[in-house]
C-alpha cells in the first residue's frame, strides 16, 4: 500500500494532531486563568437573544482597528496558504507538508495575538455585526459538511441523497476557503472572556483551527477526528443554552444528538446492532427529559429539520451557481471542480 493511500495507523502520523489538541486545551486553560482580569470591564445590560453582552459600551478606534485588522490579516493568511497548497497540486500524505507547518504556526500566532488584543482592547467583531452572523457562519459549516460527506455516510440513516457529482466536487474543492472564513470569523467575533460557554466555544474553535491547518494530510480525513469536530457543537450549544437559563438546552442537546443518530454515526463503521442501541439510548433519554412536558417534545426536531432543509437549499444554490457559470463561459473552458482537488 502506498504512502498516499495508507490510513493513519502509525502513531507518528497523529503527533501534529495531538500537539494541536494539547495546545487547544492548554490555551483554553490560560483564558480561564486570566479571565478574572476582565471582570472589572463595565458592560451594558443584556437586552435579549439578539444582544451580545461582551462588548465595550463605548468602542474606541483602536478596539475596532485591532479586532477587524487582526481578523482580516488572519483570514487572508489562511486563504493564502490554502490557495498555495491547491495551486501546487499537493496530495494527501501521512506527514505534514511545509504549508501545514506554516498554517499551524500562523493560527497559533493569531490565537496568542487575540488573547493579547482582548486584554488590551477587549472588543471583538461583535461590536459591529449581529450575533446571528456568528451563529450563521457555524451553521453554514455544519450544513456544508452534511452535504459534502453524503457519499461517505449518507444523509439520512445511510441513504445517499443523489446530489449531482459537480455539486459534490464543488463542495469538496472549495470547502477549505468557506470553513476557514466560518471559523476565523466566529473566532474574532468573541473576546477571550472566561465564561463556561466561551471556554467551550474557544476550545472548539481551536480544534477547528487545528483541523484547518492539517489539510492534505491523512489525519485531516480521519473519520473519528472529523466526528469529534462535528459533535463538540452539541456540548457547546447545550451548555450555552443552559447558562442562559431559558430551559432550551434539551433542544440543542437532542437536536444535535438527532443529527448524530440520523447521519453522523453512519460514517463511523459501526455495526447495525450498535447503531440501534445508540438510537434506543437517544429515544430513552429524550422520553426521560421531556416526561411531564410533552408539548415541548417537538423541540428535538427543530435543529435537524433546519439543517437538512438547509442542505437542500445549499445544494440548489451551488447547482444554480454552476449552471450560471457554464452559461457565461465558452464551452472549451467549462470544467467542473474535481473531487480530489
Amino acid at each position: 500500500m502506498t504512502a498516499q493511500t495508507q490510513t493513519p495507523r502509525d502513531p507518528s502520523d497523529l503527533r501534529p494532531l495531538w500537539g494541536g489538541v494539547a495546545f487547544s486545551f492548554l490555551f483554553t486553560a490560560l483564558i480561564w486563568a486570566a479571565g478574572s482580569r476582565l471582570d472589572a470591564q463595565p458592560l451594558l445590560p443584556d437586552t435579549g437573544v439578539a444582544w451580545y453582552y461582551w462588548r465595550l459600551p463605548e468602542p474606541t478606534f483602536w478596539s475596532r482597528f485591532t479586532a477587524w485588522g487582526f481578523y482580516f490579516a488572519h483570514q487572508v493568511a489562511n486563504w493564502g496558504l490554502i490557495y498555495y497548497a491547491q495551486s501546487r497540486g499537493l496530495k494527501y500524505t501521512n506527514r505534514l507538508h511545509g504549508v501545514n507547518i506554516a498554517a499551524l504556526a500562523v493560527n497559533a500566532g493569531f490565537v496568542i495575538l487575540h488573547f493579547v488584543q482582548t486584554h488590551v482592547w477587549y472588543d471583538g467583531l461583535a461590536q459591529d455585526v449581529s450575533i446571528f452572523s456568528s451563529q450563521g457562519s457555524v451553521i453554514l459549516l455544519l450544513v456544508w459538511v452534511l452535504l459534502m460527506d453524503t457519499p461517505r455516510r449518507g444523509l439520512l440513516w445511510g441513504w445517499k441523497a443523489p446530489f449531482p457529482k459537480d455539486i459534490l466536487s464543488f463542495a469538496r474543492k472549495y470547502h477549505g476557503f468557506v470553513f476557514s472564513w466560518a471559523v476565523i470569523y466566529t473566532f474574532w467575533y468573541h473576546p477571550m472572556v472566561a465564561t463556561p460557554g466561551h471556554l467551550v466555544g474557544f476550545a472548539y474553535t481551536f480544534l477547528m483551527l487545528v483541523q484547518g491547518s492539517l489539510f492534505l494530510t491523512r489525519v485531516h480525513i480521519n473519520k473519528w477526528w472529523m466526528f469529534v469536530q462535528e459533535s463538540v457543537v452539541l456540548a457547546h450549544g447545550a451548555l450555552v443554552a443552559f447558562q442562559q437559563g431559558n430551559n432550551l438546552w434539551p433542544m440543542f442537546a437532542f437536536g444535535f444528538g438527532g443529527i448524530f443518530i440520523l447521519t453522523q454515526m453512519h460514517g463511523l463503521g459501526l455495526s447495525w446492532r450498535v447503531r440501534w442501541v445508540l438510537t434506543a439510548v437517544y429515544v430513552g433519554l429524550a422520553l426521560m427529559v421531556y416526561n411531564g412536558r410533552w408539548a415541548g417534545l417537538n423541540e428535538i426536531i427543530r435543529i435537524p429539520v433546519i439543517e437538512y432543509l438547509a442542505v437542500g437549499v445549499l445544494a440548489l444554490l451551488m447547482g444554480g451557481g454552476l449552471w450560471v457559470y457554464r452559461r457565461l463561459q465558452p464551452a472549451s473552458r467549462v470544467s467542473a471542480p474535481q473531487a480530489g482537488d
